[in-house]
């Protein structure tokens, strides 16, 4: 597929596996219907969008945001008290725990998961708190024919128990309060394989924080084939690093990666604030 490029916003990729910084675009400016439609063609292609020196409120996050679809509020965690389909992540300087921590998809835990996040970086650490991404297309097609046909057609369940459950890992988060706990035990099966609903491209939909298991196969089989996705997804070969300073706005398309907060800034505070855009039901 062609790079979009015009006059005024130029895509410079950052890896071969997936990834690309935008220029040209003032994100909190009103954008015109053909700079919005290169930027959903950029995002199709490249699945992860770094914007750099950007200044934004809550209102121009949000109104961005739209451009790609209906903007969610989180179910688990508060929203931010300047606008309900904000979350403000916040990991202060004495904690330990770090909201993103870990690879994952977002919220694959809901029947209709998250379409695409987008996370500005208010305060960062002077040093770390990068975000890895993994494109799950290329992971799909990394494996053999006979695994291919064999994933084809299987279902996983997937489950926020772990996390946001009475006990689970952030609830004891301080600065980001969680609520629906009840909810949290909600237990949804999607295809292990989806299929973009844009491009039509195959890719693994399973991550290590809310799949729990296959569907239809025993347990010892089930923990032995997601104990091997769950590496192989993440492979070195298929992700991109993005390091982040104020101003930094990066969005991704959770129907296609899985990404991860690299836990290396302990003893330094780190806001981020994260809108996402509602999905479908994967198929």
């Amino acid at each position: 597929m062609r790079s979009v490029e015009s006059p005024a916003l130029r895509v410079r990729r950052l890896t071969g596996a997936l990834g690309a910084e935008i220029d040209g675009v003032d994100v909190a400016g009103p954008l015109t219907p053909g700079t919005v439609a290169e930027l959903q063609a950029a995002f199709l292609e490249h699945h992860v969008l770094v914007f750099r020196g950007q200044s934004l409120t809550h209102e121009d996050q949000v109104r961005f945001a739209r451009c790609f679809g209906e903007t969610q509020v989180h179910p688990f965690v508060e929203p931010s008290p300047h606008h309900p389909e904000v979350i403000e992540l916040i990991t202060e300087a004495d904690e330990a725990f770090t909201f993103s921590g870990g690879w994952h998809t977002d919220l694959t835990c809901l029947d209709a998961p998250v379409l695409g996040s987008v996370l500005y970086g208010v305060e960062l650490p002077p040093f770390g708190g990068d975000t890895l991404f993994a494109n799950q297309h290329l992971a799909y097609e990394a494996l053999s024919a006979p695994m291919r046909k064999m994933l084809d057609g299987l279902g996983a369940a997937h489950s926020a128990g772990a996390q946001y459950a009475a006990g689970g890992s952030a609830t004891s988060h301080a600065s980001m309060p969680t609520q629906n706990s009840e909810l949290a035990m909600t237990r949804v099966v999607h295809p292990i394989v989806r299929t973009h609903p844009e491009s039509n491209r195959k890719g693994l939909f399973i991550n290590e924080a809310y799949t729990t298991e296959i569907e239809g196969v025993s347990p010892d089989e089930s923990f032995a084939l997601l104990s091997f996705l769950f590496r192989h997804a993440v492979s070195e070969r298929f992700t991109c690093r993005v390091s982040w300073e104020p101003g930094t706005l990066v969005m991704w398309d959770n129907r296609s990666v899985q990404h991860q907060g690299v836990q290396d800034y302990v003893g330094y505070r780190r806001h981020m604030r994260r809108v996402t855009v509602q999905g479908d039901r994967p198929a």
